[in-house]
């Protein structure tokens, strides 16, 4: 690792170690396989920074691949400096361990924003758009290909602004020549991945077509709520991509269908170009931001941000259990009453949100269902509950419309006190909607307080056709 500033002596593992004399490390930020993130603050200047330490040992036990996919990582981030790439500040090394200084992005994964606040309106799909396609552009323009372009590496800054990450499996082609070089490593998110990549024809592909394939699994998911490509069986979805085989839902604009279509070309000769993705009608359509002179971000924030017992916001990618408003489709639906597609989206059978979780449906931390009842019955048993079982504090809110009931418990759990959120939404006089997600705690007894006493106690409240 000849580029590497070797550091004079190995830091103190410990909390708050200093680093080189010039870095404070902090609290764990998140943790891969290979790496570990730390909170960091620079001593000299005292602005706060995300420091990526890489253990040699495991990465030298993986194999050459993964020493050449570290160094490349370092060689682009150096390379790529654009207002929607997330900056790598300085290399540094020990014996044992390799760092990464890089711009702390305190706005969390766009991926968790949908997550939790289901699909998003055009105007605002067409903002982390621009940004992501100016990004995806400068790096082209430098002969560097991401290869792993997805909602998780994508995060948001302080002021909501996109910003990429995770350049671990790209490529860069330093000489650029008059014909794109073709690549032939096959990598990527099998759910984002190119059917060029997935074919593995002899020819190679071009990573500028793989990247902007990507690019429309992303606005599909911006737009819809839900993976383009999705099977519980890889080889069946696998053929779904080489064949493009997906269909946009009826809510899309003709120009986003457009769009989206000529992205996700099976045939990467037709697929449309970045300059012509910058031409089309749907990206233009009052388009008044640029990476460099953003428009204002509408703020994402929690219905309770307000209290003094709510977490803080996490940064570079960390979750939050809270949901977010992204949406003006969740905006309305806190309004007094819901549509067709806002009651579908809330439908236990037709709940599109497991395509993008990976745990079962034990382990995920919400539960939706529809009731006949009054609001102040639904209110009722809530409280019936609370009050016999875990002694919880019941608060109503009222905001826009959504009627909030928390259930707060008073002694501590293994993480804090458990929190429950339960909002209801009125689509008639004669029929609500009741959401409930886990506010705070942990997610186990969350888990267990559901199936042994709210579940029970709201079974014959519950709509059933």
């Amino acid at each position: 690792m000849g580029d590497l500033v070797q550091v004079e002596t190995e830091e103190k593992e410990q909390k708050h170690s200093v680093l080189q004399g010039k870095y404070e490390l902090g609290r764990v930020l998140g943790q891969g396989t290979f790496a570990r993130v730390y909170h960091a603050r620079n001593l000299q200047t005292g602005e706060s920074v995300a420091m990526k330490v890489i253990p040699k040992e495991k990465l030298f036990k993986a194999g050459r691949s993964m020493v050449d996919q570290i160094k490349r990582e370092i060689s682009v981030m150096k390379s790529v400096k654009h207002p929607n790439i997330v900056e790598l500040y300085e290399v540094m090394a020990t014996k044992s361990k390799i760092y990464l200084a890089m711009e702390l992005v305190r706005g969390g994964e766009l991926f968790a924003k949908v997550k939790k606040g289901g699909r998003l309106d055009e105007d605002l799909a067409r903002f982390y758009f621009s940004h992501l396609i100016s990004a995806v552009d400068f790096c082209h323009s430098r002969g560097v290909y991401h290869r792993d372009l997805k909602l998780e590496n994508l995060l948001l800054d302080d002021q909501g602004h996109l910003r990429i990450t995770d350049f671990g499996l790209s490529t860069f082609l330093a000489e650029r020549q008059d014909e794109e070089q073709m690549l032939h490593t096959s990598c990527g998110t099998p759910h984002y991945v190119a059917p060029e990549v997935v074919s593995r024809k002899a020819q190679g592909y071009q990573g500028s077509k793989a990247d902007i394939w990507s690019c429309g699994v992303i606005l599909f998911v911006l737009l819809a709520g839900y993976l383009p490509f999705h099977d519980d069986n890889l080889i069946r979805m696998y053929r779904k991509i080489y064949k493009g085989d997906f269909n946009c839902p009826p809510w899309f604009s003709s120009e986003a269908s457009n769009l989206v279509t000529r992205m996700l070309d099976p045939n990467p000769c037709t697929r449309i170009s970045i300059p012509q993705i910058k031409e089309s009608a749907w990206y233009n359509i009052n388009i008044t931001s640029t990476a460099a002179d953003p428009k204002p971000f509408p703020k994402l924030s929690h219905p309770d941000d307000e209290d003094e017992d709510d977490d803080e916001g996490k940064e570079n990618g960390e979750s939050s259990d809270k949901p977010f408003s992204v949406s003006k489709d969740k905006e309305e639906a806190a309004g007094k009453t819901l549509n067709a597609f806002h009651i579908i989206s809330m439908s236990q059978g037709l709940d599109l949100s497991p395509l993008f979780d990976d745990k079962s449906r034990e382990e995920r931390q919400d539960m939706k269902f529809a009731t006949a009842k009054p609001t102040s019955t639904v209110i009722s048993r809530l409280k019936q509950v609370a009050a016999g079982k875990l002694k919880v504090l019941v608060k109503n809110k009222a905001k826009d419309g959504e009627l909030l009931v928390k259930l707060r418990g008073q002694e501590d759990g293994r993480k804090g006190r458990l929190g429950i959120a339960a909002r209801i939404y009125s689509v008639s006089p004669a029929l609500q909607v009741v959401e409930l997600n886990k506010d705070n705690g942990d997610t186990l007894e969350y888990n267990k307080f559901c199936d042994n006493y709210l579940r029970p106690a709201l079974r014959d409240i519950v709509w059933t056709s």
